[in-house]
């Protein structure tokens, strides 16, 4: 997989110490980790939980496990993606692609503070406000947030959303979504701001 990276004119970095993997990421700064459930020693989601302690470079997470609930934990860890092996490995490239795009768009944002009532969200450093109170966003949920917060009042379809996050839809699980909206609704809460995000059946999400 390394070879054929390489000629996408990424420069992939091969890990083989699986006890210093958040160290060793901090030492390489990566623009994008692909991470395994299954490691010698701590699994994947032990690893991405530290890793999101750290950075908020993009994870995509590959693996043979399939289970729902893998796929759940996976995001709810702070992964940015989830690829089943076996898996094609142009679409590997393209998820890869898609990921480090919106981490540009989000990097490259002009203004730096976008508000909605007292709702605050920093572009530069995805970090949400509300009155005394902070929280860190990952890169989707800052963009689920942000096109929320530009379009506040608005009802925004989930294949709206899909397309911000994902580019094409074609290599989205639906439930991938789901699950960060009701990450993004957690910390919404946990700094004081209960019911904000209303799900309109069969329409999508509303920001009040």
């Amino acid at each position: 997989m390394g070879q054929y990276l390489s000629k996408w004119n990424f420069q992939p970095f091969l890990v083989e110490d699986f006890e210093h993997i958040d160290q060793i990421a901090l030492k390489k700064n990566p623009h994008i980790i692909l991470l395994d459930i299954n490691l010698p020693g701590n699994d994947g989601f032990y690893w991405c939980s530290k890793l999101r302690q750290l950075s908020d470079v993009p994870i995509i997470f590959i693996s043979s496990r399939s289970q729902s609930m893998d796929i759940v934990i996976a995001m709810n860890m702070g992964g940015d993606d989830y690829i089943q092996k076996p898996f094609s490995l142009e679409v590997l490239v393209a998820k890869m692609n898609a990921v480090l795009r919106r981490s540009n768009s989000i990097q490259n944002v002009e203004k730096d503070l976008l508000t909605v009532g007292e709702l605050t969200l920093n572009l530069q450093n995805s970090f949400l406000e509300y009155r005394d109170k902070k929280a860190s966003l990952t890169k989707n949920e800052f963009q689920i947030l942000f096109l929320l917060m530009k379009k506040a009042g608005q009802i925004i379809s989930r294949d709206e959303i899909m397309r911000a996050l994902w580019e094409d839809e074609q290599f989205i699980d639906d439930n991938t979504l789901t699950v960060n909206v009701n990450r993004l609704r957690k910390k919404l809460e946990e700094i004081g701001i209960k019911d904000a995000i209303t799900t309109k059946k069969r329409q999508g999400y509303l920001l009040q």
